[in-house]
């Protein structure tokens, strides 16, 4: 444009332009078998073999958008897509649909309302349609407060936002290196217009997402490595505190295990080798589940009840997989269904885990049946109570030989990870129903606090049927009275 030329329209330019990605791809959803107390169907995706970008689904994030039957998916190689059909009692035919690619990494998504926010390695980002053709024109940068350097072990992992519009998210540390950016090993906090980032908490390993609880609490995963004896499930209350990893960004240089905010519990690695996103049941949800804590496994796949107590201002407790096959990919962030009440999931395989398919989407149902699961773990002087789900056999609640304990030492270190120490049998000398039908006691003289224990349990229902073992792995900091 030269001098006196009239200014150039820049209109055409801010409102949108040609889809990119214009292609459906259809799929065929298959229905779990409802022989148990839980259903899982598959959500068949795209595979690179068979979508026009060859684009790798390996899924890191989705959420609901507004009406129940679609989703945002976000796949770890930079690709956000549209799913359709998802929402009904039957499923069918899904439509996928790509609307945006470039992200770098995404590992966390939430919708508000038709608004789709994408973490990234890089920043939150914003997808703006600027015309209404479906597909995002433009990625705005929301925050990109926190900092990133070239480590490959620096995720970004989840999405989950409060009332208040406030957005939250965990951000790794390097692998088996002293952290050089302030935000390294941190949760972080983004205020609801984007201008400010707070870090709530500190001495993170690999925290694989956020679960904000109702009393704007959190629940924070982190996973077994240097200062990490195993794999463990933090309760966190947003106050400064520190978990633990020397090697994250902190001024704490007490390497004591006194300087460390304990976990709600220390996960062994044949029980869960890698940690995902907690979230919570809803109330009106899922029978005797409804209002109860879940934990996710990006390792072997799988979903866990994570019954616990609150004992001298601390939570402790642990995990019980629940009776359903592994899924074909790890497992790492889920939502409930507004409508429904279904809990979906979606994974995938990227780094170190037993499910290697490259990733996957399911929805898991309740059936009704009795599920037999324990959902409240109390650990006392001398005794453990254990509280399911069901009215329990009276005659298998009274006989101790269908029970069985033990425990082991930890050690926290520099070094990767620890082995089992002093692991021990404990003897379970009487077991008894606990009034309600629901529960057992169980006598165990030797129980004292322990960093890892296992408490097996051989129970059936009331009102008949066959015989379940379910596996509790917990940690006791402090016996109750």
């Amino acid at each position: 444009m030269t001098k006196g030329d009239a200014p150039e329209d820049l209109a055409p330019l801010i409102n949108g332009g040609p889809q990119r990605f214009a292609q459906v791809v259809e799929t065929e959803a298959q229905m779990g078998e409802a022989d148990g107390p839980f259903a899982a169907d598959a959500l068949a995706h795209p595979e690179s073999s068979a979508n026009p970008w060859e684009s790798w689904m390996r899924m890191g994030g989705f959420d609901f958008l507004p009406g129940g039957d679609k989703a945002a998916v976000c796949t770890w190689m930079g690709d956000v897509w549209i799913v359709e059909g998802i929402g009904g009692d039957t499923l069918g035919k899904l439509k996928w649909r790509r609307i945006a690619s470039g992200l770098f990494q995404p590992l966390g998504l939430k919708a508000v309302g038709d608004t789709i926010f994408v973490t990234c390695r890089d920043q939150i980002a914003v997808l703006r349609d600027l015309n209404g053709d479906g597909e995002a024109d433009f990625i705005e940068c929301f925050n990109n407060d926190h900092q990133v350097t070239e480590h490959f072990h620096e995720f970004a992992m989840g999405l989950q936002r409060d009332e208040a519009g406030n957005f939250y998210y965990a951000k790794s540390a390097r692998h088996a290196l002293p952290a050089v950016v302030p935000h390294h090993g941190t949760l972080l906090r983004v205020s609801a217009d984007g201008s400010r980032t707070d870090i709530l908490a500190n001495g993170f390993r690999a925290a694989n997402g956020v679960c904000l609880n109702p009393d704007g609490t959190f629940f924070v995963t982190d996973q077994e490595g240097h200062w990490n004896p195993k794999n463990r499930i933090n309760w966190v209350r947003g106050d400064g505190g520190f978990y633990g990893n020397m090697y994250g960004y902190h001024e704490v240089t007490n390497e004591s295990d006194d300087a460390m905010e304990p976990p709600l519990c220390w996960i062994t690695n044949a029980f869960d080798r890698s940690p995902a996103e907690l979230l919570w049941v809803p109330k009106d949800a899922w029978g005797a589940l409804g209002g109860r804590l879940l934990n996710l496994s990006y390792g072997y796949g799988r979903v866990y009840v994570v019954p616990h107590e609150k004992v001298g201002g601390r939570l402790q407790g642990g995990m019980c997989a629940l009776p359903l096959p592994d899924f074909a990919t790890g497992t790492m962030r889920g939502r409930f269904h507004p409508q429904n009440g279904d809990l979906y999931v979606c994974g995938m395989f990227a780094w170190a885990g037993n499910q290697q398919a490259p990733g996957g989407f399911y929805r898991i149902r309740a059936t009704g049946q009795p599920m037999l699961l324990p959902v409240e773990l109390h650990a006392k002087r001398g005794a453990i109570e254990v509280e399911f789900t069901d009215a329990l056999d009276p005659a298998a609640c009274a006989d101790p030989t269908r029970f069985a304990a033990k425990a082991w030492d930890l050690k926290r270190s520099k070094n990767y990870g620890s082995k089992h120490y002093n692991e021990r049998e404990l003897e379970i000398t009487k077991a008894e129903p606990l009034p309600g039908g629901n529960g057992v006691r169980l006598t165990i003289p030797d129980l004292a606090p322990s960093w890892g224990m296992e408490l097996k349990c051989r129970v059936r229902s009331a009102a008949g049927g066959d015989e379940v073992e379910r596996v509790i792995h917990h940690s006791i900091f402090e016996l109750g009275e």
